[in-house]
């Protein structure tokens, strides 16, 4: 299951003598597998992970499967509203969610570095435990590496998930037609500057807390009431904006919005302001658009709307230009919604 660093840790002695991580050297290591027993499979208790083997047997019921794989490396590690933790489990739960799959399984390995606080990856890892319970999905393999101080930024974490299809619905750009109704799931911008504010020690009024959470319960709910979902995408590094971009370059179409309609609160729209930043490009975590037939859109909205009072129609697909997104302001002009350029927010997610 999860397997020791190789090249072995130096310290042989207890981690609880051991408040940091030291430097791995020489043999297999009493106290990586430590840290592996009293971290690790301490905070992802499963059936699966405590079969210690070099990896996961599963159970997966005779359907079509879906596979995703990210990486995460946001700073800082701990943020209002989440961490690094949380947001591997999410981030990867949402990518198999907005393929319409139901997710089931993750992987997660841990790059560490040296004189990482213990206290942090005991945090961090008790923090994904409680995600996955909460998305309903097992950790049940990985692996750990420890790197030279200097060289990892604390800890960066990669995750693999698979998750199962238990529907004939096909979601993908290719699907989007026009008239398509174009569903926002909540409002946009807080996980970005949630991780800015800390980042930079900015305080706000109203404080920011990030959106990092699963997004599986309301996408199988439309699709378990037989909404004609057409496409779903997660609004992550690049906000919105990305998001509507992407999708209208691939379908080939136009997508057209009205910024009204596009649910930003007001601590949000202030801190942008401050930063010179437009809410529509600012990184989410916990948000995704659907692409719906237009006949579904009062339907889908309402089951949206039960899982965050704030979902909104927001626009339309159009036979306009291929690969543009246009935003009616709110003065009754419009504008053209660019892809976001350069890296904004790094290492935001």
């Amino acid at each position: 299951m999860i397997k020791p660093n190789p090249i072995g840790a130096s310290c042989p002695l207890p981690i609880a003598d051991h408040p940091k991580i030291l430097m791995a050297h020489g043999g297999g290591g009493r106290m990586m597998a430590q840290l592996i027993d009293r971290v690790f499979r301490a905070a992802f208790d499963n059936r699966d992970l405590q079969t210690t083997h070099d990896g996961a047997v599963l159970d997966i019921p005779q359907d079509r499967l879906v596979m995703t794989t990210d990486s995460f490396v946001v700073r800082p590690l701990f943020f209002p509203g989440g961490d690094i933790g949380a947001l591997a489990v999410n981030g990867t739960v949402n990518d198999l969610s907005m393929c319409g799959a139901q997710p089931q399984y993750l992987s997660a390995s841990f790059i560490l570095e040296e004189g990482l606080e213990m206290e942090t990856l005991w945090q961090i890892a008790q923090s994904m435990g409680r995600a996955a319970d909460t998305a309903g999905i097992h950790i049940v393999t990985g692996d750990t590496k420890v790197v030279e101080r200097g060289h990892g930024d604390g800890i960066y974490i990669n995750t693999t998930g698979i998750g199962v299809l238990e529907h004939d619905a096909r979601i993908s750009p290719a699907r989007v037609k026009p008239g398509d109704a174009v569903l926002l799931s909540g409002n946009i911008g807080c996980h970005g500057m949630a991780v800015m504010a800390q980042r930079e020690n900015l305080t706000f009024t109203s404080p920011i807390q990030s959106d990092c959470a699963p997004l599986a319960a309301p996408v199988m709910a439309l699709l378990k009431a037989g909404i004609d979902v057409h496409c779903l995408r997660d609004a992550t590094r690049g906000g919105l904006a990305a998001l509507l971009n992407e999708i209208a370059t691939a379908a080939g179409l136009q997508i057209s919005c009205r910024e009204t309609a596009i649910p930003v609160d007001d601590a949000v729209h202030g801190a942008c302001e401050i930063l010179g930043l437009d809410p529509l490009h600012v990184a989410n975590e916990g948000r995704f658009a659907a692409f719906v037939a237009a006949k579904d859109a009062g339907h889908a909205l309402e089951i949206m709307k039960q899982y965050n009072e704030q979902a909104a129609l927001i626009g339309t697909v159009t036979n306009g230009k291929p690969g543009m997104v246009t935003v009616q302001t709110p003065i009754g002009g419009q504008r053209i919604l660019d892809m976001p350029s350069g890296e904004l927010l790094p290492r935001i997610c």
